[in-house]
Formats: C-alpha cells, sequence, structure tokens
C-alpha cells in the first residue's frame, strides 16, 4: 500500500503541509508511522480525500446546464486588462486557470479579483504528459 510524506501530500491536494497535519489530527485523512517513525499518510485515505474534496466547492452548480463537460467552479485571483483584452487568472481548487477574453466581456461580467466564476473548457486538442517523458 503506497504511501505519501505530508509534504508530497499536501503538493497533491494544493494545501500547506500544516493543513494536511490538521486534517489528519482531525481524522480525515488516515496517518500512520512508517519504520523510521515518520508519519506518513495512507495512499487509499489520501485518493479517497482527494476525490471528496474535488466533490466539495469547486463543483459546478447543477442548475448551470451546458454541452461543455470541463469546468472549473473558482475565484478570480488576477485581472490585467489591455486596450482589447483581459487576462483572467482563476484557482480552483489546487488548479491555476489563466483565460483570455475580450475587455468589454470581462468589463461587462464585473469579473475583478474575489468574484467567483466558472472557466469552462472546450478543446479538440488536450495534451497529456507522463513525469520524467516516459512513454
Amino acid at each position: 500500500m503506497p504511501t505519501y510524506s505530508i509534504g508530497r501530500a499536501a503538493a497533491l491536494l494544493g494545501v500547506s503541509p500544516e493543513t494536511v497535519r490538521r486534517w489528519a489530527d482531525g481524522g480525515q485523512l488516515r496517518m500512520e508511522r512508517d519504520g523510521t517513525g515518520n508519519r506518513v499518510i495512507d495512499g487509499v485515505s489520501l485518493a479517497g480525500f482527494a476525490k471528496d474534496r474535488a466533490a466539495g466547492p469547486h463543483q459546478v452548480p447543477d442548475e448551470v446546464r451546458t454541452s461543455v463537460r470541463n469546468a472549473f467552479a473558482g475565484i478570480v485571483t488576477a485581472v490585467t486588462f489591455d486596450d482589447v483584452l483581459a487576462q483572467v487568472e482563476v484557482q480552483s481548487g489546487p488548479h491555476r486557470l489563466v483565460s483570455l477574453v475580450s475587455r468589454e466581456a470581462a468589463e461587462e461580467l464585473g469579473i475583478e479579483v474575489g468574484v467567483t466564476v466558472t472557466a469552462r473548457i472546450k478543446s479538440t486538442q488536450v495534451h497529456v504528459d507522463l513525469p520524467g517523458g516516459r512513454g
């Protein structure tokens, strides 16, 4: 059964190691001691927790109907305007998304830092990489 250090689990979940410790101390994640006495997170527990967490506040509301299957609810963390475009940065759980939209659309929608939005992604090209360049 795989186990993860607190730091690795934190990186996978997009939170601080202290947050992982609190979750483990609160019983939300199963933590054990390895052979050297270090605290480690059980891989099965971590996988289930990550899946449950993903279905939480980052989930797109049910009342929204769309054909786009890749939708990420999040909070706007930065907006940069030029004469024609706006670059909008959204944090959705551990994911940072960046979108270019027209300045007019961003202004009409009232997109600004702190506003919750849903980033929808529809693409004919999706790239998938393996760690270490395998494959």
